[in-house]
Parts: C-alpha cells; sequence; structure tokens
C-alpha cells in the first residue's frame, strides 16, 4: 500500500524501530542506519537478527564522522521522511538537525520519537514506556485498588502512545507535502500520544463511570470486567459489560437466579461479587472455562502467552503469528482487501551498505520505484 514511499531511519531502540517496521510491512522503502556496534539490550549476538528490521535494507554508518554524516545526507535528499530516535538536540549536534536537512530536501517529513517530548521540564530526561504511561495517566486505572497500577510491557507507551502515532504523523505529513510541496518536523511524544489514546476513558469519565479512585470503576472494579485465575494457575479473562452479556454469562455460570448478581451495576457490591467469581472461576481450569464460554457472548477469553496465542486455531487460521529463523513474529496488521501481507527478511546488520553507498556514490539510484 506504501510502494513508492521512502524513509531513512536513524536506528535506535524502541518505538522508532517498530514505527519504521511498520511502515516496511506496509510495502514502505526503508533504509535503516545502523552503527556499527550493537545497540541492543541484548548484546550483540541477538541484535545481529533484530526482527525489527524486517522488510528494511540495513546500512551502517558513524553519525560522528563527516562520512557518516554525509551519508545520510545524500539518503534524504530523494526521501519523503526521516525517523530518529535521540533526546532532544543531540541530532542538532550531530549536524544533522531539521534546519540542515529540510535545506537540503524541502519536502522532507522529520519525524521525532520521544517519551517526554522536544520541549518540556522533562525533555532531556531519560524514561521508558511505563514512566511516560504513568505521567499521562494512561496506567492509572491499571490493575485493581489491592494492587500496584501496571500496564503491559511497551504496549500502552512505546507502541500505542509512540510508534502508532510517529506513524500516523509521517504519513500526514507525507500527504500534506506532496500536495503543497513543505515538508514537517513531526514531534511524537509518548506522553502525549498515550494521553490521548485515553479517549474512551475520557469519555467514561464525562458520563460519571470512571471514578478518581483507583478500583472504583467499572474497567477496575467491576466483577464483570475483570481478570480471574484458575483452578491450574492460569487466567481468563471477562468483559460482560452490556447486560445481556451479563445476563449470558449468569446462565452460563448458573448464577441466573442467585440474588446477589440481580444488579449488575450496584457498584457497593462489586468487590463482594468479585470475589464470589474469584471462587468460581478458581474452581476449574482455564481449559475447561474454554470449552464452556470461549466462542459465546460472554466476551470472554483465556490470558495466554505469546506461544500460546500462536498456536490458538483463531489466530492460526488468521495467520496472525510465523516463525521464521528461529523468531516468532506477527504478521502485519492492518489488512487490505482480506489479503495478510507477507512482511520482508530480517538483514542482518549492514547487509546492504555497500549496495547503498555504491548508489550514492554512482548515479544516485538508491531508492526503489
Amino acid at each position: 500500500m506504501l510502494s513508492g514511499i521512502k524513509i531513512v531511519e536513524i536506528c535506535g531502540i524502541g518505538p522508532g524501530p517498530f514505527c519504521a517496521m511498520h511502515l516496511a510491512d506496509l510495502g514502505a522503502d526503508v533504509i535503516a542506519v545502523e552503527r556499527g556496534e550493537s545497540t541492543s539490550i541484548t548484546g550483540a549476538a541477538n541484535a545481529a537478527k533484530n526482527p525489527m528490521n524486517r522488510g528494511k535494507r540495513s546500512v551502517v554508518a558513524d553519525l560522528k564522522t563527516p562520512e557518516g554524516r554525509e551519508t545520510v545526507l545524500k539518503l534524504i535528499e530523494n526521501a519523503d521522511a526521516l525517523i530518529e530516535g535521540m533526546r532532544p538536540g543531540v541530532m542538532e549536534r550531530l549536524g544533522l538537525g531539521p534546519d540542515v536537512l529540510l535545506a537540503r530536501n524541502p519536502k522532507l517529513v522529520f519525524g521525532r520519537m520521544t517519551g517526554w517530548g522536544q520541549h518540556g521540564p522533562m525533555a532531556n530526561a531519560a524514561g521508558h514506556d511505563n514512566n511516560y504511561a504513568s505521567l499521562s495517566g494512561a496506567m492509572y486505572h491499571s490493575g485493581t485498588a489491592g494492587e500496584a497500577p501496571s500496564a503491559p510491557i511497551t504496549l500502552l507507551g512505546d507502541i500505542a502512545g509512540g510508534a502508532l502515532y510517529l506513524t500516523i504523523g509521517l504519513l500526514s505529513g507525507i500527504l500534506n507535502a506532496r500536495s503543497t510541496g513543505k515538508g514537517t518536523v513531526v514531534d511524537a511524544a509518548i506522553v502525549d500520544g498515550s494521553a490521548h489514546s485515553m479517549g474512551l476513558m475520557l469519555t467514561l469519565a464525562s458520563r460519571g463511570l470512571l471514578s478518581e479512585q483507583r478500583g472504583k470503576s467499572v474497567h477496575d472494579g467491576s466483577h464483570f470486567y475483570a481478570t480471574y485465575r484458575c483452578a491450574d494457575d492460569h487466567y481468563i479473562s471477562l468483559g460482560s459489560m452490556e447486560p445481556q452479556f451479563y445476563a449470558l454469562l449468569l446462565q452460563k455460570l448458573e448464577l441466573q437466579d442467585d440474588p446477589r448478581f440481580a444488579k449488575q451495576w450496584d457498584m457497593k457490591r462489586w468487590p463482594e461479587l468479585r470475589a464470589a467469581f474469584a471462587e468460581v472461576f478458581a474452581s476449574r481450569t482455564r481449559s475447561e472455562w474454554c470449552a464452556l464460554l470461549e466462542g459465546t457472548d460472554v466476551c470472554f477469553a483465556p490470558v495466554l502467552s505469546q506461544r500460546e496465542a500462536a498456536q490458538h486455531p483463531h489466530l492460526v487460521e488468521r495467520g496472525v503469528y510465523f516463525e521464521r529463523d528461529g523468531m516468532l513474529q506477527a504478521s502485519p496488521a492492518p489488512r487490505f482487501d482480506g489479503q495478510r501481507v507477507t512482511p520482508g527478511e530480517v538483514p542482518s546488520r549492514g547487509a546492504h551498505t555497500e549496495q547503498v553507498m555504491a548508489g550514492l556514490e554512482g548515479n544516485g539510484a538508491v531508492w526503489r520505484d
């Protein structure tokens, strides 16, 4: 879908590489400019084959040298966008800031991925996914009143609040540049995106359904929207909010005649009913609950590990996961015209350096048509 879109990625860690991978999955031509040494927190051995580089071409360049900087400047001359995820001011100190790059290519969309944003009191502070989601308010209602707030690792901040917002920003900027001839700088901050992602929750708050007190709202305090431990120490999730779904749940659990559950929205009784449900779900294994509830309108699902999810019949039929070179990966999303996209191979570090450099030094034919 993005054939003809040309992206230069200044490689780092976190959401920037995911954004570039997402664009490559959808057909963009992405050249990843990597350092010579490993930047992976898991070490060089694992970094040699980084699944987030799939579908990209990998070039090694030292941006602290004139040669490395010139490589980037030549690459962006015919690029639609650049992605970088360094702290504010680093690209400027390298001589590769927006002013320099936009002077070379006025149509360039300069995508900046940070946690705190390009300005503000915390702009230059270190941080990670959980810190950004904490400050934005996005993590506050994750969990119940009796436990510390937590959120799925990397998903709430890095991906949902960061990478996907940068993706939208880049594509919007590219569309604008193609119609106006003018590039732009995209300031994609995870703290901004994770706050914006709470639109549905803020709607609940406007309707009086989201309390400032943890454990007192539908999503973190009710018995019918929760996660429960099973007899085998696995977990299941419920989302039986609508009255017809709640009624079906009670029927399946043979609790339809129990007066304790008659008033679904009696919030004062939620702690008691949550404890009652916990006892019920602890009486059977996850597999037994799946046999009874999965695929019904109860709004139910087992809580699966990634490996388990890859083997679930629904995800297998849709091809949601695949394994290549010994690495489990998720297939590109979304789909177009019902077709599943096959992502590109994962290159080794610097696999395309000679090819790309030859193009820059020759007739400039670096980018794919």
